[in-house]
């Protein structure tokens, strides 16, 4: 799914986010819930230049909060990977600064490959075509997991950062 969004991008850039887990749902600009195969739901929520999902279990078990964005009162720190094996939870984070012309061209084949995918949502910012965040439930993993990516487009900075997590089912 693609959405125009009509708020301004929020100039900031990969440096100035902070992941965080638990914690309670911030405003979001646009929401997709997902029932995903084994009645696994996710709530992909875009929050200006970040991201929020929101995992409930199957029997609507509590799962997880995961905010990648610029948090008030927390120091600015994305890991490049947390690895959570007693919880199940696993975080890989990149940040990218493509060639001259690049990022436009992987921006243009991200929207593309995500505009009618039904487990996804990309939001584009007014002012920038390149100006996106996209997130992606993941289909592809084995029973008993779940998982997601995301992708925060940074025009002004010529940044792109990349996120995957995959979480173990209870």
């Amino acid at each position: 799914m693609l959405v125009s969004l009509h708020t301004p991008y929020v100039d900031t850039c990969a440096a100035d986010l902070s992941l965080a887990l638990g914690g309670p749902e911030r405003p979001a600009l646009h929401v997709r819930d997902l029932t995903l195969p084994g009645d696994v739901r996710l709530r992909l929520r875009l929050l200006g230049a970040s991201h929020q999902v929101v995992l409930a279990e199957p029997g609507g078990a509590a799962g997880l909060t995961e905010t990648v964005a610029c948090l008030p009162g927390r120091p600015p720190h994305l890991p490049g990977a947390l690895h959570d094996e007693a919880g199940g939870y696993r975080f890989t984070a990149s940040v990218l600064r493509p060639a001259d012309g690049e990022l436009h061209t992987r921006i243009a084949g991200l929207r593309a490959d995500l505009a009618d995918d039904p487990y996804a949502l990309v939001g584009v910012f007014p002012g920038d075509p390149d100006a996106v965040t996209a997130l992606a439930a993941r289909t592809d993993l084995p029973h008993g997991s779940v998982g997601w990516r995301t992708w925060h487009a940074y025009p002004q900075t010529n940044e792109l950062v990349l996120t995957e997590t995959v979480v173990a089912l209870r």
